[in-house]
């Protein structure tokens, strides 16, 4: 048996390239996924946390899933959509509100299930403690206001519809949706 020369480097696997690709999908790999995947979750619960300490109108519109909770079919082409979400133990409010058209107001009100005879002239149906948790000003203003209360058996959303008919072509849509549980 013969013994190498002192001066000779050990012996070197010959598949280092793929004991390395091993060690990056092994290792680094899922360390990245764990890093991307921290971040995303921080963020989703930043805009959660924010969202939830809202105290006022949101100036965009509601998510869909929201709008399907709470029977609340906004119509396409409306503006100034705003709304607050607040919960509690035995009660969901959603308020929103919104600019439309007098034919979207129509449909708005077939797509929950009443018609436009159903408003009352004069009648503003949201109470002034629902209305004062967003900022309204519905018994106050010298404006035209016509109302209906959609009631619904449980657990669908009860409905509180306030319409501001004083600009006759674009009238302004108050509502406030209520589940309970």
């Amino acid at each position: 048996m013969t013994v190498p020369p002192a001066d000779r480097p050990p012996h070197r696997p010959k598949h280092r390239v793929l004991a390395l690709c091993v060690v990056v999908l092994l290792i680094a790999v899922p360390a990245g996924y764990l890093v991307q995947s921290a971040f995303v979750s921080r963020d989703s619960g930043e805009t959660k946390q924010r969202e939830a300490s809202l105290s006022d109108l949101h100036y965009e519109w509601p998510s869909k899933v929201q709008r399907r909770v709470y029977e609340v079919p906004i119509p396409k082409g409306s503006s100034y959509v705003a709304y607050y979400e607040s919960n509690a133990w035995e009660r969901n409010t959603l308020h929103v509100q919104f600019r439309t058209s007098q034919e979207n107001v129509q449909r708005f009100l077939h797509e929950i299930g009443a018609d436009r005879s159903a408003l009352r002239q004069g009648e503003v149906t949201i109470s002034p403690e629902q209305a004062a948790k967003v900022g309204w000003d519905l018994r106050g203003s010298p404006r035209a206001y016509a109302g209906l209360v959609h009631e619904q058996p449980d657990p669908a959303p009860d409905l509180r519809v306030t319409v501001d008919t004083t600009p006759e072509e674009r009238p302004r849509v108050y509502v406030v949706s209520t589940v309970g549980f």
